[in-house]
């Protein structure tokens, strides 16, 4: 066996077990949006999901089509395909979750109770709790 193949079958198995915790996350991320109490609480739930859940599998498929030497050159096109992706996920998860939060806040769409300290609306002059 060359050290070539080792090497190709070393970064499919890592891949699979990267796969296989974006699989874990996804499923934790949906136990969790159930159990948690509230809207605010459950953005991190839908972090979880969203960054373990899809930005860990993708680079997980990245690697195995590095792995994988039947793919010919599309190999190196698939996997730069799956690192970009992951790359803009992993940027635009957080300012989505954030962008989410900051709607549902200044919407009172999502009414934390009990609320201890709300500083945005400290800084509109609403008071300290909505």
């Amino acid at each position: 066996m060359a050290v070539a193949d080792i090497i190709n079958w070393i970064l499919v198995i890592v891949g699979q077990i990267l796969i296989a915790i974006g699989v874990m996350c996804d499923l934790i991320a949906a136990i969790l949006m159930i159990r948690f109490p509230n809207f605010y609480v459950r953005l991190h739930a839908l972090t979880i999901g969203s960054i373990g859940g899809a930005v860990v599998p993708i680079v997980g498929a990245a690697l195995i089509a590095i792995g994988s030497p039947f793919l010919g050159a599309y190999r190196w096109f698939l996997a730069g395909a799956g690192i970009v992706t992951a790359m803009m996920i992993y940027i635009l998860g957080a300012v989505g979750s954030h962008a989410i939060a900051r709607a549902a806040h200044r919407s009172r769409a999502a009414i934390l109770s009990p609320c201890y300290v709300d500083h945005l609306a400290k800084d509109r002059g609403e008071g300290s709790c909505i």
